[in-house]
């Protein structure tokens, strides 16, 4: 990983002169965020995270006047060029050939994998995770409500997976009261996929690109309810009410001040019983590390409940329970009216994009214009749903969802396309002569996948010495940025990390695009510029693939 290579470099130098081991340095050395008003260094060291970690004497209580000391005491080397101090930090700049040279081989080598082989990640094992999210009522429309929950369960999913996690996910069908048995558990115990295929929710999840490993009801734990019930009762835990109610008192004290009703007075079971069974069920069965919930944050007292009295019960494993909230969308409304059902809000984002692209020059050069209209129509409902937090309400609007420019989705599937047209058209450059050496640059299989222009010709040596212009700088440092925003958004399980990246990653690929112009220049020139967008775009894939958008190569 380009990024942990020039952090590992820091913190040998650091950690002589701090005498502390570089391991326990390396969290605290963050790539810096590229600025459009100035030119930053590459990396920064905080001094306060350090003065935490640390008794060291050279560290005392004046942050900024031990930046300056601790700079003073470094020297440059190969790999750092320029050391400066700042407001508590220790900056770092590193040499701009090694930087283009080791960020671009890395990018095109490790392809999707870039940013998730990070040594940040060394430290977290690697579990199993059970995530349960989606959970329509099968007896009905899928309710635009379950939107959220679906595309936030699968970003979870995609991140966890891409990291190394052992991922099931499950959608859980509320179909209690309902004679849905069968397409819901019977689809596990019988393998009846043609009736579930036969639902218009499978057809729902495959326009979203959403794939579930089981789908189960809440009528498959009927009978287990009853059980947990006796459970209850036989550990002391169920209290019965005057009405007849059966109610587990959740309060410290054991006053009843907080207490969760799990048995209604003729003895049936409720919601929260059935999802009980369910969670011991699912734990008993695939011995999960995690087990998460994707839901709507008016449940947040239902999962509270639900986790203490599982806890309660003796299963320690509650503590690895998780939910993850969000909030609600408001003002989603078609041409027609308020928004409903989801196939409604699909319907309309497609329309509104086929609309959109035939009054767009570039429309005749799209294949199948109904197929992208779709994959950009979600990208824009995705990215809308994803910049703020998930357990913030927000106002939807078609008009700024729908924008070819700004912070949209629409913007990325418009730059990835680009730089795919751009990578593509340029494949058949060549050098034909240099002076200077070049550095040896080998390109694995996916990278030549898009020379289908001009022939099987390889691109081998690349003078990345070319890429000093400022913009192309800014492009460098943002990507050595990216596992760091991947691991931010692993420890709080919140897309909007990764979507601020894509989106800054995109303004700046397109500022490049436009100064560092590849038709025209001179052979090792184009061909430097060209890795640079093929790094870009590479990656931008990637993190579009996480938050559940499939990037498209046409608009």
């Amino acid at each position: 990983m380009a990024a942990c290579s020039f952090r590992r470099s820091i913190a040998s130098q650091l950690s002589k002169v701090l005498d502390l081991p570089p391991e326990n340095l390396i969290k605290s050395i963050s790539a810096v965020p590229v600025s459009k008003k100035r030119h930053v260094a590459d990396f920064q060291l905080s001094i306060a995270s350090v003065t935490e970690d640390s008794s060291t004497d050279c560290l005392a209580q004046d942050l900024h006047l031990q930046a300056q000391k601790l700079a003073e005491r470094l020297k440059c080397d190969a790999v750092v060029r320029e050391i400066s101090a700042g407001p508590g930090t220790v900056n770092f700049t590193i040499n701009r050939e090694l930087l283009a040279k080791t960020v671009l081989q890395q990018v095109l080598k490790d392809g999707s994998q870039y940013g998730v082989k990070s040594e940040l990640f060394s430290a977290v094992p690697r579990q199993k995770a059970v995530i349960e999210f989606s959970s329509p009522n099968i007896a009905k429309k899928f309710h635009v409500g379950h939107l959220r929950s679906t595309i936030v369960g699968n970003f979870i999913a995609n991140l966890k997976v891409a990291l190394g996690h052992e991922v099931i996910r499950i959608n859980y069908l509320g179909d209690w009261g309902m004679q849905f048995g069968l397409l819901g558990v019977g689809f596990q115990h019988f393998g009846n996929k043609e009736k579930l295929k036969s639902s218009p929710l499978q057809h729902l999840f495959e326009r979203l690109g959403v794939h579930f490993d089981e789908y189960s009801g809440e009528s498959f734990y009927h009978e287990k309810s009853q059980e947990i019930l006796k459970t209850l009762e036989d550990k002391g835990l169920l209290q019965k009410t005057i009405k007849g109610t059966g109610i587990v008192d959740l309060s410290e004290k054991k006053d009843l001040s907080s207490f969760s009703t799990v048995m209604r007075s003729d003895g049936t079971s409720l919601y929260i019983t059935r999802d009980l069974a369910a969670a011991i069920d699912r734990m008993n069965k695939h011995s999960c590390d995690t087990m998460i919930y994707v839901t709507d944050k008016s449940q947040s007292n239902h999962f509270q409940h639900l986790f203490q009295i599982l806890k309660l019960m003796g299963y320690d494993w509650a503590e690895r329970c998780q939910h993850v909230s969000f909030g609600l969308v408001q003002g989603m409304k078609t041409r027609r009216g308020e928004v409903i059902f989801l196939e409604d809000v699909l319907n309309e984002v497609r329309s509104r994009m086929l609309q959109n692209m035939a009054s767009a020059k570039t429309t005749k050069e799209v294949e199948d214009p109904m197929e992208t209209a779709e994959k950009v129509g979600l990208a824009a409902l995705i990215i809308q749903d994803f910049r703020g937090l998930l357990s913030s309400d927000y106002q939807f609007s078609w008009d700024r969802a729908l924008q070819s420019r700004g912070d949209t989705g629409v913007f990325l599937q418009y730059t990835h396309a680009r730089l795919h047209r751009g990578v593509k058209f340029m494949m058949g450059i060549t050098e034909t002569s240099r002076k200077r050496k070049p550095i040896k640059m080998n390109f694995p299989p996916h990278f030549h996948s898009l020379e289908q222009m001009h022939g099987n010709e390889q691109l081998t040596d690349v003078n990345v010495a070319c890429l000093q212009e400022p913009d192309a700088i800014s492009v460098l440092q943002h990507l050595l940025r990216y596992d760091e925003v991947l691991y931010r958004s692993s420890q709080d399980l919140q897309p909007k990390h990764i979507v601020s990246y894509l989106l800054t990653l995109s303004h700046l690929a397109a500022v490049a695009h436009k100064t560092l112009p590849v038709k025209g220049s001179a052979p090792e020139l184009a061909q430097a510029r060209l890795c640079l967008f093929q790094a870009a775009r590479l990656v931008l894939a990637s993190g579009m693939k996480l938050l559940g958008i499939t990037p498209v190569t046409q608009m």
